[in-house]
């Protein structure tokens, strides 16, 4: 794990950190390769990521679906991450991996939003939430979900 990396792991705390949980669905008969490609892409991001917070990865139980829990220091964070497994997520989806789904729970950063804008069209679903409710009462949450 690289020093910035294990520092954003330990500093991050929810409230702190930009959130994002990433859905897909693994090709009939492809969970070994979908496994390998996996290990392949969190290595990548143990040794490359320094904004990192927490990148696990869940299998269902019949190993059709999987969802990947992301936090990053900053928004900007998953474009560092994004640039670091862009060949290997690429063979993950070409051979292994579709219906990708990624869920925003806090407003991208302007360089984020525009990185979005420049993804090929249908190659992801994205949908955004707003926190409207915290146990932490620290937490600044929206008076108004956009609607």
């Amino acid at each position: 794990m690289s020093r910035g990396s294990r520092r954003a792991r330990q500093e991050g705390r929810h409230g702190d950190v930009f959130e994002v949980t990433a859905q897909l669905k693994v090709r009939d008969g492809e969970l070994e390769g979908f496994k390998r490609q996996a290990a392949e892409i969190m290595n990548a991001t143990k040794e490359l990521d320094t904004k990192t917070v927490r990148y696990d990865w869940f299998l269902s139980d019949d190993g059709t679906e999987c969802e990947v829990r992301e936090s990053y220091a900053d928004a900007d964070g998953l474009i560092e991450h994004s640039q670091h497994i862009a060949e290997a997520r690429n063979t993950l989806y070409r051979d292994f991996a579709y219906d990708h789904t990624v869920t925003f729970y806090a407003q991208p950063s302007p360089a984020l939003a525009e990185a979005l804008k420049a993804m090929s069209p249908g190659a992801v679903t994205l949908k955004q939430f707003f926190l409207f409710q915290a146990l932490d009462a620290d937490l600044e949450v929206v008076e108004e979900v956009p609607a």
